[in-house]
């Protein structure tokens, strides 16, 4: 995306006519904008002339400024006497919509996160109702006190009323405007709105950018993209497995290959996974946008097409192992992405599932076994596994092993590529990785590990302090919390009650909260909260503010298996007894009929300590913890199965809300 469509100095702007401002936009949009877009930018030009003489040679005017992550334009971005005003414009409103104020906010938190000018800027958003009248107007700072002003809502006639009063207000650091647009511009979306940009044609390289310190995106994708060249060159069969930190952007890099337009002869590749919350959601939300973008097309399609046509983009992995299953031919795809492989079936789980509800009582298959096996039908191909490191949540799963000894013991002609990194211990492969080292067909590449989280673009080193606080290493949590404090912030509390009302204070704009909980989290209850009522994640995600199901209302509690892969802004974990700190360790308990029964299966335990790792790891900008306090008079939520908790969280050096 171009960075923008006009730009000029406030005095330079003036000296042109509207139509000569409205010429330079067209030119610069090279598409013919409908007429009334046009019609827009003519009304804004003929608007700002008015509001602007006052502020000849003290700043600079850009319209249609872009915000590549979430793949739109700012109406009007002004810089006077060194703040940023970010102008929207509601053409023939009287009205100031929530929708609306929530977009102008989001633009500017976008660039006060991503835009690395803007990190010390005054921002003021402005919301302009072309048709509203003269109204008080009200200046204050967010929440936050991060530099961003609450939205001001003005009629077209106080615009420049509106900046002077701005300009008054004590601006502790100031930018240049030609320094300031030239600034790099680093996003970290959500993969939803990763997904969302991606499939409307923005690259990778446009919608999320990182520091030198961390390996690109774009380094990790053209070394996978690399190998699917070299195996339809030599007609050969390569698997390659990308590693990464919880949210270090794993299915961003799995999304954006199978986005890309290979050659004919490679075709595209097929986004598969087996989490199923993550494919509806995204396939909703891709179906809605091409629903939305064709609905005033010459030639519009159903909401049932364009799911269709999602459907050849993204896929879940069981539906693609059921249809082949009876067919023997090769996969419609010569290169198939799966995301979470570590989540793949052992041998007895398929088999008991393939007994069980296909009627295969002699099914001898691993699930990433058959899933080689169907590629392996073709005569090159490539499979791209997406590994997570302690992602494993559920019986059955195999771990990354499961995939090196299918490879190891059935196809030992397939290339194998992967970062030194997955030897590392959370990845639990030792021993299948040293049968496969003494091969001759593995291979290391570094670029296929991605090292820093994404997710939580505030404080890269969230997963390592979960890690450490899941660990029991106090003194690396602890200094992990120092580290990140006033970047992202991590309070505790006994009140689910005050952790809502903190989480509701934070966000801003559209950032979206929720409410988290395992689904071990059996005696929770009391406190409104049953993990036996199952959570539509699509409603969760996706729906706004005004819906019951949305995580916005904080009544519905999405599990790990609800929100693994994706992600929020601000998330609210309620911890309950089923995992519980004690001197000698971690106790993992289940809730059977009337009470706790301790864990002894180290599988069983493995899976409750990762199901936190995950509900600890979803919010990018912070989080409240709540550790309930329980009941004297109620055995099953007996204070002392959770006074220890939330004294070992306080003793990393976490803030207490006050209750």
């Amino acid at each position: 995306m171009a960075r923008f469509f006009y730009s000029d100095s406030i005095a330079d702007f003036l000296a042109k006519s509207p139509a000569e401002v409205l010429g330079v936009i067209n030119a610069a949009a090279m598409t013919s904008a409908e007429a009334t877009q046009q019609n827009a930018w003519l009304i804004q030009a003929q608007l700002l002339r008015l509001q602007l003489s006052a502020f000849v040679g003290r700043g600079h005017i850009f319209f249609e400024f872009s915000v590549p992550r979430i793949g739109k334009r700012i109406d009007v971005v002004l810089v006077i006497d060194g703040v940023l005003f970010v102008v929207e414009f509601k053409v023939g409103e009287k009205e100031f919509r929530t929708a609306a104020i929530e977009q102008v906010w989001d633009y500017c938190l976008d660039l006060q996160n991503f835009h690395e000018t803007s990190h010390n800027a005054r921002i003021a958003p402005l919301l302009v109702a072309t048709s509203a009248t003269s109204r008080a107007i009200s200046l204050a700072l967010s929440s936050s006190d991060d530099n961003v002003l609450v939205p001001i809502l003005v009629a077209p006639t106080q615009i420049g009323y509106v900046i002077e009063q701005v300009l008054r207000m004590d601006v502790p650091s100031q930018v240049n405007a030609i320094s300031w647009y030239q600034g790099r511009y680093r996003p970290t979306p959500t993969i939803i709105e990763a997904a969302r940009a991606l499939y409307a044609g923005h690259s990778v390289e446009e919608i999320s950018s990182r520091g030198a310190e961390a390996k690109n995106l774009g380094e990790t994708t053209s070394a996978v993209v690399a190998l699917v060249h070299r195996a339809a060159a030599e007609r050969r069969k390569i698997i390659c497995f990308v590693t990464g930190v919880p949210g270090a952007g794993k299915t961003l890099v799995g999304l954006n290959i199978s986005n890309l337009q290979l050659s004919r002869a490679e075709g595209r590749a097929v986004y598969l996974s087996g989490n199923g919350p993550l494919v509806k959601v995204l396939h909703e939300a891709l179906a809605t946008d091409r629903y939305a973008a064709k609905k005033a097309a010459a030639s519009p399609i159903t909401k049932a097409q364009a799911r269709r046509a999602v459907s050849s983009f993204i896929q879940n992995v069981h539906h693609f192992r059921d249809a082949y299953l009876d067919d023997q031919t090769a996969p419609d795809n010569h290169i198939s992405i799966f995301d979470e492989a570590q989540r793949a079936w052992n041998l007895t789980e398929t088999a008991r599932f393939m007994r069980e509800k296909k009627g295969r009582p002699d099914f001898a298959m691993s699930e990433p076994e058959f899933l080689i096996s169907c590629m392996d039908r073709h005569d090159w191909a490539v499979i791209v596994c997406l590994v997570g490191g302690g992602q494993e949540i559920n019986r059955g799963e195999a771990g990354i092993s499961g995939w090196i000894d299918a490879v190891v013991e059935k196809f030992p002609s397939w290339g194998v590529y992967m970062a030194p990194e997955l030897a590392d211990s959370e990845y639990a492969s030792t021993k299948a990785l040293a049968r496969l080292r003494a091969t001759e067909n593995f291979h290391e590449d570094e670029a296929l590990h991605l090292s820093t989280s994404m997710r939580a673009f505030r404080a890269a080193g969230l997963a390592n302090l979960v890690k450490s606080m899941l660990d029991l290493e106090l003194d690396t949590a602890r200094k992990l919390v120092q580290e990140l404090e006033g970047r992202y912030p991590i309070v505790i509390t006994r009140s689910v009650h005050e952790a809502k009302a903190w989480v509701r204070h934070k966000a801003r704009g559209s950032e979206r909260y929720g409410l988290m909980v395992s689904s071990q989290a059996q005696r929770l209850k009391p406190l409104a909260i049953d993990v036996r009522v199952a959570t539509n994640p699509v409603h969760w995600f996706l729906k706004g503010r005004d819906d019951v199901r949305s995580s916005f209302y904080l009544e519905d509690a999405a599990t790990e298996f609800d929100v693994q892969g994706l992600e929020l802004d601000w998330s609210c974990v309620v911890w309950d007894g089923d995992f519980r700190y004690s001197k000698s360790g971690w106790v993992h308990s289940s809730f059977r009929g009337n009470r706790w029964e301790k864990i002894s299966k180290p599988e069983r335990q493995v899976f409750l300590k990762n199901a936190y790792r995950v509900l600890l790891t979803r919010a990018r900008q912070g989080m409240a913890l709540v550790v309930p306090e329980g009941d004297a008079n109620d055995p099953t939520r007996s204070p002392a199965l959770y006074d220890d908790t939330f004294e070992y969280l306080k003793s990393l050096g976490l803030r207490t809300l006050n209750t």
